[in-house]
Protein backbone atom coordinates (compact mmCIF):
# COMPACT_ATOMS: atom_id res chain seq x y z
CA UNK A 1 0.00 0.00 0.00
CA UNK A 2 1.03 3.61 -1.07
CA UNK A 3 1.08 6.06 1.76
CA UNK A 4 0.13 9.71 0.82
CA UNK A 5 0.35 12.44 2.74
CA UNK A 6 -1.71 15.52 2.45
CA UNK A 7 0.34 18.80 3.11
CA UNK A 8 -2.12 21.48 4.44
CA UNK A 9 -1.28 24.71 2.45
CA UNK A 10 -2.25 28.09 3.60
CA UNK A 11 -5.06 30.02 1.70
CA UNK A 12 -4.73 33.58 0.19
CA UNK A 13 -6.68 34.91 3.35
CA UNK A 14 -4.83 33.03 6.12
CA UNK A 15 -1.28 35.01 4.91
CA UNK A 16 -3.13 37.87 4.21
CA UNK A 17 -4.18 38.03 7.91
CA UNK A 18 -1.15 37.27 9.25
CA UNK A 19 0.89 40.22 6.96
CA UNK A 20 -1.99 42.76 8.24
CA UNK A 21 -0.64 41.81 12.35
CA UNK A 22 2.79 41.95 11.81
CA UNK A 23 2.25 45.28 10.00
CA UNK A 24 0.01 46.58 13.12
CA UNK A 25 2.56 44.90 15.65
CA UNK A 26 5.57 47.13 13.73
CA UNK A 27 3.72 49.99 13.69
CA UNK A 28 2.88 49.99 16.99
CA UNK A 29 6.83 49.20 18.24
CA UNK A 30 8.86 51.22 15.94
CA UNK A 31 7.43 54.22 17.88
CA UNK A 32 8.15 53.21 20.66
CA UNK A 33 11.47 52.28 19.66
CA UNK A 34 12.05 55.38 18.16
CA UNK A 35 11.43 57.24 21.21
CA UNK A 36 13.65 55.05 23.49
CA UNK A 37 16.33 55.85 20.98
CA UNK A 38 15.40 59.89 21.25
CA UNK A 39 15.93 59.96 24.40
CA UNK A 40 18.74 57.69 25.01
CA UNK A 41 20.37 60.39 22.42
CA UNK A 42 19.01 63.42 24.74
CA UNK A 43 20.58 61.78 27.65
CA UNK A 44 23.76 60.93 26.41
CA UNK A 45 24.37 64.92 25.78
CA UNK A 46 23.57 65.89 28.50
CA UNK A 47 25.97 63.44 30.13
CA UNK A 48 28.65 64.55 27.99
CA UNK A 49 27.74 68.14 28.03
CA UNK A 50 28.18 67.62 32.00
CA UNK A 51 31.76 65.90 31.25
CA UNK A 52 32.80 68.93 29.09
CA UNK A 53 31.69 71.04 31.56
CA UNK A 54 33.77 69.93 34.06
CA UNK A 55 36.92 68.95 31.65
CA UNK A 56 36.80 72.78 31.62
CA UNK A 57 36.31 73.44 35.48
CA UNK A 58 39.72 71.29 35.79
CA UNK A 59 41.45 73.55 33.18
CA UNK A 60 40.32 76.79 34.94
CA UNK A 61 41.80 75.37 38.24
CA UNK A 62 44.95 74.85 36.55
CA UNK A 63 44.94 77.78 34.24
CA UNK A 64 43.37 80.89 36.33
CA UNK A 65 40.71 80.82 33.22
CA UNK A 66 38.47 78.87 30.83
CA UNK A 67 40.34 78.51 27.26
CA UNK A 68 39.89 81.27 25.01
CA UNK A 69 37.01 80.54 22.22
CA UNK A 70 40.03 80.03 19.80
CA UNK A 71 41.65 77.49 21.54
CA UNK A 72 37.78 76.37 22.15
CA UNK A 73 37.36 72.64 23.44
CA UNK A 74 40.67 71.70 21.71
CA UNK A 75 42.59 73.00 25.00
CA UNK A 76 40.81 70.30 26.84
CA UNK A 77 42.83 67.27 25.01
CA UNK A 78 46.44 69.17 23.70
CA UNK A 79 47.84 72.18 24.88
CA UNK A 80 47.15 74.71 22.44
CA UNK A 81 48.34 78.11 23.79
CA UNK A 82 51.74 76.45 24.96
CA UNK A 83 50.84 76.90 28.33
CA UNK A 84 53.61 76.07 31.68
CA UNK A 85 50.51 75.42 33.87
CA UNK A 86 48.65 73.19 31.57
CA UNK A 87 48.32 69.85 33.30
CA UNK A 88 46.24 68.13 31.01
CA UNK A 89 44.83 66.45 29.01
CA UNK A 90 41.29 67.19 31.06
CA UNK A 91 39.68 64.84 28.44
CA UNK A 92 41.26 61.25 27.37
CA UNK A 93 41.55 60.53 23.93
CA UNK A 94 39.51 62.91 21.35
CA UNK A 95 36.73 65.49 21.99
CA UNK A 96 33.52 64.00 21.45
CA UNK A 97 30.95 64.40 18.90
CA UNK A 98 27.40 64.68 20.09
CA UNK A 99 25.25 61.94 19.36
CA UNK A 100 23.68 63.24 16.16
CA UNK A 101 27.47 63.63 15.00
CA UNK A 102 28.02 67.20 15.60
CA UNK A 103 30.41 69.57 16.87
CA UNK A 104 29.33 71.30 20.85
CA UNK A 105 29.20 74.83 20.61
CA UNK A 106 31.81 76.57 23.25
CA UNK A 107 31.21 79.87 24.40
CA UNK A 108 33.27 81.83 26.30
CA UNK A 109 32.33 83.97 28.29
CA UNK A 110 28.53 82.05 28.26
CA UNK A 111 25.21 84.44 28.14
CA UNK A 112 23.90 85.61 31.11
CA UNK A 113 27.29 86.77 32.82
CA UNK A 114 27.92 82.80 32.71
CA UNK A 115 31.39 82.13 32.43
CA UNK A 116 31.35 79.94 29.70
CA UNK A 117 28.67 77.38 27.95
CA UNK A 118 28.77 74.08 26.48
CA UNK A 119 25.69 73.60 23.79
CA UNK A 120 24.48 70.90 21.92
CA UNK A 121 22.05 71.90 18.95
CA UNK A 122 19.77 68.65 18.91
CA UNK A 123 19.20 66.51 16.65
CA UNK A 124 18.63 68.75 13.92
CA UNK A 125 22.25 70.98 14.53
CA UNK A 126 20.54 73.92 14.29
CA UNK A 127 19.76 76.37 17.27
CA UNK A 128 16.47 76.62 19.07
CA UNK A 129 13.72 73.65 18.84
CA UNK A 130 11.65 71.29 20.58
CA UNK A 131 12.04 67.72 21.54
CA UNK A 132 14.97 66.01 20.38
CA UNK A 133 15.54 68.97 18.92
CA UNK A 134 16.33 71.41 21.62
CA UNK A 135 19.45 72.93 22.33
CA UNK A 136 21.25 71.20 25.31
CA UNK A 137 23.41 73.86 27.09
CA UNK A 138 26.11 73.05 30.40
CA UNK A 139 23.64 75.57 32.11
CA UNK A 140 20.41 73.41 31.84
Amino acid sequence: MKKTSKRRRFTLIEVVIVIVILVTLASIATPMYMNYVSNANIGAAKTQVELLSDALNGYKTDNKAYPGEDSGLQALVENVDDLETWRGPYLQGTLPKDPWGNEYIYRCPGEDGRPFEVISYGADGEEGGEGENADISSWD
